[in-house]
């Protein structure tokens, strides 16, 4: 399986994950300018060669109207890793506007890129809009983005998306991240590391402190981590691999890098596996990233002697196993005794300990096994501003078909907020959808 791994020894920011990417692509060139041609004004993508500690790689430099972002230095300002790509204003040599969360995307959408990169680099957004609003208390939607907002910003997010559209994993590892120690200067005052924002996004997400002074993680780093990973832990076995190495621009008694392997991974090596994102088809957001056709394991069995609160206990932990699905039919079984088929859907490398968990969940004394071709729609995820406010609607894409439908939760939500139908909310988001 086409395996990328990422290594964060020294904590992850845009900038760098793009440049350690950039180095694994085939065509950097094709790379650049597609990036450089984009409709963001002034902003241009420099591949600069570089090195930390003897370690040769890329530093990606992002500059408007021919600035790169830098963080100066003071009395208690630690020093930073990365170049720019900080989320909660810090102070900086010259200004930029405030963007909401709708402004952002609306920015992103404009961009001549593909759709799924657009929409994957717009979810990275709303991880990092959630973030702040939890950290400063706010709703969502009043979120004033800072350095988030800096059209430097918004390509080091769209040129990761891109170059990991490019290189098409299949699988996404990621080390646990060195996130730094100490404190950060800020607008807002000094704050500890990691800072509000990052913590929030790094909830779930394997982290560690260390000697280290300085943000080593941004809330970039940390959100774009967060989407594209499916597991995060050590390197599996790999082979083929190729190395891509992003350099920031400080300089530490440690190798100031990102590191990016590409290769072919041969086993499971007992990680930390995260939940999947389950779609209405099941599927996991490994397939929703590429997309495509693959093949998948039905892992089948009837059960007469479980009552129903029991077998819907024995589903829900299954998937907390880490199943792509698990669900029941109901069914007549020997002698005429009312039972259920239970059917739970697994990567086929997951075969043996699913099958052993649903043994160990289940009362059946046997199950059967079948390997079976798959073909999915890859799932993406569209904000439509209504009179009411926003809805996001799930979409599914692939083989020339298209399937959309607003969230139910944000649709109930405006509706039962404002005094208006179900109904209405719905049909209004689905006709601007359209007019986009």
């Amino acid at each position: 399986m086409k395996t990328l791994y990422i290594e964060c020894n020294m904590g992850a920011a845009g900038d760098m994950l793009m440049a350690a990417l950039y180095e694994l692509l085939d065509d950097k060139q094709r790379f650049l300018d597609r990036m450089n041609s984009l409709e963001l004004p002034g902003v241009h993508l420099e591949a600069q060669k570089g090195s930390t500690c003897g370690i040769a790689g890329t530093h990606m430099a992002v500059t408007v109207y021919g600035e790169e972002e830098t963080e100066p230095e003071g009395p208690g300002v630690h020093e930073h890793g990365h170049a720019h790509d900080h989320h909660h204003d810090h102070a900086h040599g010259h200004h930029h506007h405030h963007a909401t969360p709708g402004h952002i995307g609306e920015l992103i959408s404009g961009l001549d890129l593909p759709e799924q990169v657009k929409e994957n680099a717009k979810a990275v957004y709303r991880i990092i809009a959630q973030a702040e609003a939890k950290a400063h208390g706010c709703p969502e939607g009043d979120v004033h983005f800072h350095e988030v907002g800096a059209l430097d910003a918004v390509a080091d997010v769209t040129g990761v998306c891109y170059a990991m559209y490019l290189l098409g994993a299949e699988k996404i590892i990621v080390s646990p991240v060195h996130v730094g120690s100490g404190t950060v200067r800020c607008a807002h005052g000094v704050m500890p590391v990691p800072a509000p924002a990052t913590a929030n996004i790094l909830e779930d997400v394997p982290v560690y402190g260390g000697a280290v002074k300085g943000e080593l993680c941004t809330p970039t780093g940390a959100a774009l981590l967060k989407y594209f990973a499916e597991e995060f832990g050590p390197m599996p076995l790999m082979q083929g691999s190729r190395t891509g190495i992003g350099i920031g621009t400080k300089t530490f008694e440690q190798a100031n890098c990102v590191r990016a392997f590409l290769g072919e991974s041969l086993e499971e090596t007992g990680r930390v596996r995260t939940m999947p994102e389950q779609g209405d088809g099941g599927e996991s957001r490994e397939e929703g990233k590429n997309g495509g056709d693959g093949a998948i394991t039905e892992l089948v069995c009837n059960i007469d002697d479980m009552t129903p609160e029991a077998l819907g206990f024995a589903c829900a932990r299954l998937i907390q196993e880490g199943a792509l699905d698990a669900y029941t039919i109901p069914g007549t079984m020997k002698k005429g005794r009312p039972g259920h088929v239970l059917t739970v859907l697994c990567d086929p490398r997951d075969e043996e300990k699913m099958a052993r968990h649903v043994l160990e969940e289940t009362t059946t004394n046997g199950l059967r096994a079948r390997r079976c071709t798959k073909y999915f729609l890859r799932p993406g995820m569209k904000t439509v501003q209504t009179p009411w406010g926003q809805v996001r609607v799930k979409t599914a894409e692939g083989h020339g078909i298209f399937h959309r439908k607003p969230e139910y939760e944000d649709v109930a939500e405006l509706a039962e907020r404002n005094g208006v139908p179900y109904e209405t909310v719905y049909r209004e988001t689905l006709r601007r959808l359209d007019d986009k």
